[in-house]
């Protein structure tokens, strides 16, 4: 009995870090890493925390690519902690989409306690 919990013990272990891997690995913005994403839309840091501040072709581009690819991306990069460090607001980002007068938005989707416009 003891030698087969010693077996079992580790492959349990293994098996747990697998499968929180693959969690990671498919979250929110598929198999790219959240910071990835997120730094991804560096151009939008302006226009992120400012509601008066012009979005820029390049923010526009990267929204757009994101929304295409990976819709439910966006909310989780706004709601991240990386971008509460970088002082993003997300009530003023989540209109950014609106901005870029991106047809394609998830306009009236909920992200966290915020509606995409």
């Amino acid at each position: 009995m003891a030698s087969q919990l010693k077996v079992t013990v580790p492959f349990v272990s293994f098996f747990l870090l697998y499968l929180v891997a693959w969690a990671n690995a498919a979250g929110e913005c598929g198999r790219t890493p959240i910071n990835s994403a997120a730094t991804s839309l560096s151009p939008c840091l302006g226009a992120a925390s400012n509601v008066r501040a012009k979005v820029t072709p390049a923010c526009c581009t990267k929204v757009n690519a994101l929304i295409k690819s990976a819709p439910r991306c966006l909310c989780a990069v706004l709601l991240s902690p990386l971008a509460k460090n970088a002082g993003i607001k997300p009530a003023i980002a989540i209109t950014i989409p609106k901005r870029c007068n991106i047809r394609s938005r998830p306009a009236g989707k909920k992200c966290g306690r915020y509606t995409v416009p």
